[in-house]
């Protein structure tokens, strides 16, 4: 049986104080932004959890094909489909509570871990949404760079970026949300959104003439697309800056001189993965982890080196490294799209979070469960033309 992680009147004890002068903090709620512009594809009861999604390929409209000579019928067109399949998956979590917690406790705990729950399994599904329109859409990165570790500090979002992505849907022929006046919606990080505000061009035209019209969590508007703000933007991170502790003379394991931060921890320990060793980034070697201890901060390679104290040690997993530090800015995605650029795909209209509250799980009826579920859900890009994943840094 799997955990049960019980709450117990030892589990909360800043909802166990003797006195009534409390203020219970609201907790940090995450607007569902990604999950609310896709197309709608619900899979009928029964009728398995794979659905396809058929996209017909235009016809050649070039006028030397299509010139009829008279009296000689041409020779006829073929369909052409493109099927895009997309598969749902569930999703849950629950909590256990205590009948003494219950009757103990100053605070509504069933309420609140309901509360806590449908927060969760929400910004779940707007991760899922998220994830899968980065990973499938059509990139462009800021300022001419040819690829995400070639983003430097200075590539932050600027409305030349719009208006090269506008062209390039415009240009891909992308549908346009036409029922709420824009054209494109973008979904911009707090960061990204920062940069922009700085333009003196945003700040003369960027207001919607239609407040009654904008989108949930709209910012603004300029050349037909409407901006939407997302704490949950994707956002990519370095995982490791750090440098070599002490020299080591072809050895396969070495010392960390700093440190890791828990995502630096989580990149280390993971085998395969990839570091850059040198005394600059010019002169970096790269090394395979084999394995990686916190406790002593000893990173085991997959073959012996001789290594520098004080040399770098950096993940290229962001932007572009600093020539001297290895230390890489991070890596904003906006996704800027057309109408039907992405699917959401449920069964029977079941994507919406149910929150369960279940009777005694014991004899004693010393505990029940509090639940919610996503009983089937799942996202795709349908257009990856319809849709642009355009990758900037911002200022700090």
């Amino acid at each position: 049986m799997a955990n049960e992680n019980l709450n117990t009147t030892g589990t909360l004890t800043s909802s166990m104080q003797t006195f009534n002068d409390r203020v219970l903090l609201e907790a940090a709620k995450t607007r569902w932004v990604y999950a609310k512009y896709g197309q709608k594809k619900p899979i009928p009861r029964n009728s398995g959890k794979v659905i396809s999604f058929r996209r017909y390929e235009r016809f050649d409209p070039t006028p030397a094909n299509l010139e009829l000579s008279e009296g000689v019928t041409p020779d006829g067109q073929t369909l052409s489909q493109t099927t895009v399949t997309a598969t749902v998956k569930q999703y849950g979590a629950y909590v256990t509570i205590t009948d003494l917690l219950d009757l103990t406790a100053l605070d509504d705990n069933t309420a609140a871990a309901l509360e806590l729950i449908g927060e969760q399994l929400g910004t779940c599904a707007d991760w899922i949404a998220r994830d899968a329109m980065v990973s499938g859409a059509s990139v462009q990165w800021a300022n001419g760079k040819t690829s995400t570790l070639t983003i430097a500090a200075t590539d932050i979002m600027t409305l030349v970026e719009i208006r090269k992505a506008v062209r390039t849907l415009t240009k891909a022929k992308a549908r346009k949300f036409t029922s709420q006046g824009a054209d494109f919606i973008c979904i911009i990080s707090p960061d990204q959104k920062y940069d922009l505000f700085t333009d003196t061009f945003w700040q003369a035209i960027a207001t919607h003439a239609d407040p009654s019209r904008a989108y949930d969590g709209e910012i603004g508007r300029c050349f037909g697309v409407a901006f939407v703000e997302s704490t949950e933007a994707y956002v990519e991170s370095q995982s490791v800056a750090n440098a070599v502790n002490a020299n080591t003379s072809s050895a396969t394991t070495f010392v960390l001189k700093n440190t890791p931060s828990a995502a630096g921890v989580a990149y280390l320990s993971t085998a395969g993965n990839k570091l850059k060793i040198g005394a600059n980034v010019a002169g970096a070697t790269e090394y395979t982890i084999a394995s990686y201890v916190a406790a002593t901060k000893t990173v085991t390679l997959s073959a012996a080196a001789s290594l520098t104290a004080n040399h770098i040690v950096y993940s290229e997993d962001a932007g572009a490294p600093n020539a001297t530090t290895g230390v890489a800015p991070d890596v904003h995605h906006a996704v800027m799209f057309g109408a039907d650029a992405y699917g959401i795909v449920d069964i029977d209209n079941s994507a919406a979070i149910k929150s369960y509250v279940n009777p005694p799980i014991d004899p004693l009826r010393q505990k029940w469960t509090v639940a919610g579920k996503v009983m089937a859900y799942g996202v795709k890009v349908l257009n990856n033309t319809w849709i642009l994943d355009i990758q900037t840094s911002a200022t700090a």
